[in-house]
């Protein structure tokens, strides 16, 4: 209900199996009054999505892989965990990283329609924005030929292949 009260433009995506047992059913009176600016599909390439120029948030759990995915592509998020490392994660994109806010776990629709609005429009999203695409460049400069996360994965890569090595 908060995407519907928003006016901004949205991808969603609702994995056939997220309710144990059953399935999810969206009213017919919400797909119409979002089909002129919500698309629900049940699947995406979520790396190519995220990257796409388009994209100004992401609601996301807060899953390691989807968090460098949102890192890397310089896109702000609003968080939603659930279990495992996503409160730890949330808590580092939102307190130490400065480019998400956490959804309450007591989520509501006004919260959500807010954080949407906050993220997309108001000034706490531009300093967001500018924040993920600052660590987006280091994340490139980190990752590339002679960068510090490079050179680390190269060790581990040619200690890992000498030990090997010398058991064979």
């Amino acid at each position: 209900m908060g995407f519907r009260q928003q006016q901004e433009t949205f991808l969603w995506i609702i994995r056939p199996d997220l309710v144990i047992g059953g399935s999810v059913v969206l009213s017919s009176e919400f797909v119409n009054e979002i089909s002129d600016r919500g698309l629900i599909a049940s699947w995406c390439p979520q790396e190519k999505v995220v990257y796409h120029p388009s994209i100004g948030g992401f609601l996301t759990h807060c899953g390691w892989n989807s968090t460098t995915e949102s890192v890397c592509a310089g896109v702000p998020m609003l968080c939603w965990p659930i279990f495992a490392d996503q409160p730890l994660n949330s808590r580092i994109i939102c307190l130490e990283w400065k480019i998400g806010m956490e959804i309450d776990t007591n989520v509501t629709r006004e919260e959500v329609e807010k954080l949407i609005n906050e993220l997309m429009v108001g000034e706490k999203g531009k300093k967001m924005r500018q924040k993920a695409m600052e660590l987006k460049k280091k994340a490139e400069e980190d990752t590339r030929f002679g960068g510090c996360s490079y050179m680390n994965l190269d060790k581990v890569i040619k200690e890992n292949s000498t030990m090997f090595l010398k058991q064979v």
